[in-house]
């Protein structure tokens, strides 16, 4: 059958002389991978710059769910961005959470509310004039209310260490090392508490922010089953120095 639907390109690779392969996070069945035949060839109507990373699209594509690689009948620009292309830190911070995405929504279904959560934020990236140095942290804590580990309970006096195997902030340090000190729990308990818009308000210096970065990641792999490694941090540690 034929679908209609918005979607956000988070990886692409060449496929033969002239074709790619590209796993787009739809809005209509979300993640997909779909093989486009042709579009490197020079007298191709679709460009192939059209499937670079983090790019919004609307797209027709011929679908049957039981296929593992579906095609693309025709792929047009739905947003165009004007700063994470040319912003190196802007654009690196994007390309984690792509990784980030594609890693931990496998789901091939349907489910408009995760979409415009993940389609706004990297509109939000590419718009925002107050600093972005935290959003990838914000993202990701915000990204697992819809993953089913979003950390319970409250960050208190009485209640200061976050346990990553149990998601929740307790009383006493846990009885293994998959828990965080009074120093980060503060910091996963600010960012659920404040949204995209004001996340910058978080104070913490680079160290701190590598830190909790790293935790975070921990704690996907401890609630994703054969959570892949995760390479693009190495990279935007280095550009946000903040």
């Amino acid at each position: 059958m034929l679908i209609n639907t918005k979607g956000i390109i988070v990886r692409t690779m060449k496929y033969s002389e002239s074709s790619i392969i590209t796993d787009i996070y739809t809005e209509e069945v979300g993640m997909q991978s779909f093989i486009i035949s042709g579009v490197r060839s020079k007298s191709a109507k679709t460009k192939a710059g059209i499937f670079q990373v983090m790019t919004i699209v609307d797209l027709v594509a011929y679908f049957k769910s039981s296929s593992k690689l579906n095609r693309i009948k025709e792929v047009k620009l739905d947003h165009i961005y004007e700063a994470i292309p040319f912003q190196v830190p802007r654009s690196s911070v994007g390309i984690f959470m792509t990784e980030i995405a594609r890693k931990s929504i496998v789901e091939p279904e349907e489910n408009p509310r995760l979409f415009k959560f993940v389609c706004d934020a990297f509109i939000f990236l590419d718009t925002t004039q107050q600093s972005f140095a935290n959003l990838h942290l914000w993202f990701m804590l915000e990204l697992t209310s819809f993953l089913g580990f979003l950390p319970g309970g409250a960050f208190t006096d009485n209640t200061p260490f976050f346990d990553m195997r149990e998601g929740l902030f307790m009383k006493e340090k846990p009885d293994h090392q998959q828990y965080l000190d009074e120093e980060m729990s503060s910091f996963i308990s600010q960012f659920l508490q404040l949204t995209k818009e004001n996340c910058h308000e978080i104070r913490m210096n680079r160290v701190q922010r590598k830190r909790l970065l790293l935790n975070l990641i921990d704690y996907f792999r401890l609630h994703i089953d054969n959570f892949p490694t995760i390479q693009s941090h190495i990279i935007l540690e280095e550009v946000i120095d903040e």
